[in-house]
């Protein structure tokens, strides 16, 4: 198949010069996770929910509110893209290698649609898929944080590992999921709430409990692809928590179900 029967054409873009605030505006109006940024109709580079958490987490631009900061600031600015016609396999083997979420397609140049990790989750739903399980594809190497630990050193853990979320674990037990987008939101609500002055001191006392979804979906090894699929398809989740007995043991990502896909296809 030809990643032009898969991209989404419906194309939500942004302006390198206007601001962050219209970036958060758009993410949450079309509930994205990344936009494609633009100049004069030319796509120049890329902005996603961690770039945002990222940036805002960080000690330079820690007291800038959003709508002083410009798109173009936080952007990733070398872009990825590949023609309409490019195979299947082919796109997700790049994504994997480069460790990118996304990749605009082009024809002639031009953007034409694009394609996410989430688009190919939508493939893992059938026949082929029910026969695999969670525990032939989840990663048990897990990356997690306590309540009571800082939302500073979350974030930290995020870049150093480059994930988007982190099993929040409390005596071996799931109590929640801090994710790139809870980040983003802490930080920017954070900014409204607390005076300038008083916010380098204050931002070291939240803690993850403090912003942590709780009661959060999990799933099982003998779980099956599919359903696992259809739940991250239905809820907009990218990762799920692995629970066996109680006690947490990995995590399914959509990174997870892409690399499959690149398997069985390729």
């Amino acid at each position: 198949m030809q990643i032009k029967n898969l991209m989404s054409e419906d194309l939500i873009t942004i302006d390198k010069d206007q601001n962050l605030s219209d970036a958060l505006k758009l993410l949450r109006k079309h509930n994205v996770s990344r936009l494609p940024v633009i100049n004069n109709k030319e796509l120049v580079g890329i902005i996603s929910e961690r770039d945002i958490a990222n940036k805002l987490g960080s000690s330079k631009y820690e007291s800038m509110p959003a709508s002083r900061l410009h798109v173009s600031s936080v952007m990733v600015k070398d872009v990825f893209t590949v023609p309409k016609t490019m195979q299947l396999d082919e796109v997700a083997k790049i994504m994997l290698e480069k460790g990118i979420g996304s990749l605009p397609i082009v024809d002639d140049d031009k953007m034409i649609g694009i394609v996410s990790k989430a688009d190919f989750v939508t493939l893992a739903v059938g026949i082929a898929f029910d026969k695999i399980t969670v525990k032939e594809i989840m990663s048990d190497d897990l990356i997690s944080v306590s309540p009571s630990e800082r939302l500073v050193h979350a974030r930290r853990q995020m870049i150093e590992f480059k994930v988007g979320r982190l099993p929040v674990i409390e005596e071996g037990k799931l109590v929640g999921m801090l994710t790139s987008k809870d980040l983003m939101r802490a930080f920017i609500d954070f900014r409204k709430k607390v005076p300038e002055k008083y916010q380098k001191s204050q931002i070291k006392e939240v803690l993850v409990e403090d912003i942590m979804s709780s009661n959060p979906i999990f799933t099982s090894k003998q779980t099956n692809i599919s359903e696992v699929a259809k739940i991250m398809m239905d809820t907009g989740f990218n990762g799920l928590p692995v629970v066996e007995d109680d006690d947490v043991v990995g995590i399914i990502t959509q990174t997870d179900i892409l690399r499959l896909i690149e398997k069985l296809e390729s």
